[in-house]
């Protein structure tokens, strides 16, 4: 871990896909962000189409406070996709709304959450990671929200709905770290063998 902000990351016009770029924005330590640095990582994020990048800076700004970056979460979670990285959006926005204002912007996301039963049955990958304990079960924890909750229990309740064959592959620890559960090639197996079943 880097223990001083990197002053590649300060550089407007370094490309995002340099290896020492890339090496020091994953290896920046939390640390040593401060309010006064933390818009390199802001303009990083605005800059970048890489989601790995995107996701790097959400990650790493989502328990901060500064009053900049309630804008920052606020646009994040407008621009963001999928649905684990509005979480981590969420998370960040979390810091500065009441549940009032959090629970009306779950409604339209445990929609979207619902509609992936019908889109992507087997969405084994986005559930997980919204599962892992950097995630919704952080945000339960931490806030004890009702609207968490219900949040949390939906997913759950579409990730038991799907087949074993997509269940338990990996998750995400504390610092949204993948964590694998099961060799890949057991997972590549099970796979085959639920599908080789679904033609049959």
């Amino acid at each position: 871990m880097t223990k001083y902000f990197p002053e590649i990351l300060t550089n407007e016009k370094i490309n995002d896909r340099h290896i020492e770029f890339r090496n020091a924005l994953f290896d920046l330590d939390k640390n040593v962000i401060s309010a006064e640095n933390s818009h390199y990582l802001t303009n990083i994020y605005y800059s970048t189409k890489q989601l790995d990048i995107r996701n790097k800076i959400l990650k790493l700004l989502y328990d901060f406070n500064f009053a900049t970056l309630k804008e920052f979460f606020a646009n994040a979670y407008k621009k963001e996709r999928y649905l684990d990285m509005k979480i981590y959006a969420l998370r960040g926005l979390s810091n500065f709304m009441e549940e009032k204002e959090i629970a009306k912007l779950l409604d339209k996301f445990n929609q979207t959450l619902a509609k992936r039963q019908d889109t992507t049955p087997y969405n084994y990958q986005e559930y997980e990671l919204l599962r892992g304990k950097n995630a919704l079960p952080f945000l339960v924890e931490k806030f004890g929200y009702n609207c968490f909750e219900e949040t949390l229990e939906q997913l759950n309740k579409q990730y038991d709905d799907m087949p074993d064959a997509f269940k338990g592959h990996f998750t995400t620890d504390e610092n949204g770290e993948i964590v694998m559960l099961r060799k890949p090639e057991e997972t590549k197996i099970m796979m085959e063998k639920f599908w080789e079943n679904a033609r049959k």
